[in-house]
Order: structure tokens, then sequence, then C-alpha cells
């Protein structure tokens, strides 16, 4: 190999070479989900979004997938039933050979809680007796932010082996989208979620480690970003399924002094899902929160 054909080797579309890679991303109408989506198809990928709502994933669909050298195509589907999930696979496996990009990015929030009392009695009663603090609420966070991951993914597993099979010098990837609220030791008034983000980092690594050791070739990460735009983080998006965080209103929360934007996603993102080295990791996006709050 010559020098130029070295060279070669480093430019962007040979390094996040992503061209007729096949995805799936769940939760892909809105939010960290659609950043994800764009960062993919834009890139050359199919990618395939699940959600609830068609009419939301039909909306990205007709507003992303004009004049980009890859696809956005809508699928419905609510992934916290196994039977739903097992359709979901059917779906896909009726359209495609294999998969190569999963995205586990669905997730829900859960009620807050006063974190301010200062005696035990205070506590107890912000905490224990307040309503929106119940076992169906854990529940249901845990059923979504983790459940789901495990069987959405373990669900794939033949699919996504064969798009390892079937292209030379690729490992097909599982990411799933878990938060810094999973790495810091501040509950930031809502346990269950927090909780739930700190089990789908474990989750993450349980499937690495069991994944390999079955001799399969694939590559399981998780992503966690600090704030970025959402549903989930402004409760509302717009005509173009996108959310708006004031700059102003993260200044002086974190070193980056603003919540993280589209293109800070769609780079974690790439690079998790094109880099075949990177396997059973916690990739990090949140412009230095975890600094300033402290890890556990």
């Amino acid at each position: 190999m010559d020098a130029q054909q070295s060279n070669s080797r480093f430019k962007l579309e040979n390094v996040f070479n992503l061209k007729d890679r096949v995805a799936l991303v769940t939760g892909g109408g809105s939010g960290i989900g659609l950043m994800a989506t764009q960062a993919l198809a834009v890139n050359g990928a199919k990618v395939y979004i699940t959600g609830r709502t068609a009419e939301k994933l039909d909306r990205v669909a007709n507003l992303y997938s004009k004049d980009i050298p890859g696809q956005i195509i809508p699928v419905a589907a609510d992934i916290t039933s196994k039977e739903a999930i097992e359709k979901l696979v059917q779906t896909i496996s009726s359209k495609e050979p294999a998969l190569h990009i999963l995205i586990n990015n669905a997730g829900i929030s859960s009620s807050k809680q006063n974190t301010d009392a200062q005696s035990a009695e205070e506590l107890q009663e912000d905490l224990f007796k307040h309503p929106s603090g119940s076992f169906d609420e854990w529940d249901r966070v845990f059923r979504t932010n983790v459940s789901q991951l495990f069987f959405v993914s373990t669900a794939f597993l033949p699919l996504l082996q064969k798009g390892t099979d079937m292209e030379h010098g690729w490992s097909s990837t599982v990411i799933n989208i878990s938060s810094v609220s999973g790495i810091i030791k501040l509950s930031q008034r809502h346990f269950a979620y927090n909780a739930s983000k700190a089990a789908a980092i474990h989750l993450t690594k349980m499937l690495a480690h069991e994944v390999m050791t079955s001799n399969l070739k694939l590559r399981v990460n998780n992503i966690a970003p600090g704030v970025f735009p959402s549903e989930m983080t402004t409760q509302e998006s717009d005509e173009k399924q996108k959310s708006e965080i004031p700059k102003e209103k993260y200044e002086d929360k974190m070193p980056a002094g603003r919540a993280g934007k589209d293109e800070d996603m769609a780079g974690a993102v790439l690079f998790t899902a094109a880099n075949q080295y990177v396997n059973g990791q916690t990739i990090v996006v949140d412009g230095g929160f975890v600094l300033s709050a402290g890890s556990i």
C-alpha cells in the first residue's frame, strides 16, 4: 500500500462509512432518536424508525428523507411487550436479510419528588408517602428504560449476526441510549429514572460480555447523553419534531455552558456505530456535566 492509498483510509467517508447499512432506531420520531436517525440516514444507511405514534414517524420520514443518500422508513410498534417485539422482528426480517445497527433509544422519565427536606419525617413524606411515588411508577419506568433494552436486543441477535456475516470487516452493533443520570451521584429529584439508567448501563456491559462469550461477532455499547433537547426534557416538539432548550438555561450548570446540539449527538452515534474497536463501553456526551455533578 502506497502513501496515497494509506491516506485515503483516513477520509471521513471511509472512517465513518455507513453506506447501505440497515439500522433500526426505537423512539426515532423525536429527540435523540431523531438525531440518531438523521445521522445514519444522511450518511447512507437505510433506517427503520419505530414508535407508538404512526403520525409522528410518517412526519419524520416525509421531512427528513428527501435528497439524502440513505432512507428513513417508519414502522409503528410498541416495544414494551414480547409479542410486539416478535412482530417487529418479523416485519424487519421480511424486508431485510440482515440488520447492521440497532439503536435502543425509546425511554420515559419518572415523576419528580422533593429532596429538600431537612428532617426524617419530611423526607419520608416527600419520598415514601407522596402519591407520585409508587411501585407501579417504578415498574413502568424500568419496563421501558431497562427491560425492553434486553428483550429488543436479544430478539434481534440472529438478524444482527447475519449483518456481521454478510459484511467483511464489519461487526453489527447494538447501541443503547442510557444517560449521565445513571452515572452521577445526584437523584435529580427522579430516583426511578436515574436508577433505571444506571441499570441500562450495567445491562449493556452484561450483554456485551455474554454476546462475546457466546462467540457472536457483535458489539454492544451505550451512549450516555447529558441534556439534549427532546420531548422528555422540554415536554414538547415543534412541527418538525424538534425541541429547543435556550442556551441561558444551562450557562452556569455545566462546563460547556449549553445543552447538547444535534451535531454533538450525531458525532457520538457515527463513532459508536462505525468504530469496530469499541465494545462494551459507555460513551459519555454531556458537555462536562459529570465533571460538575460528580460520579458515583
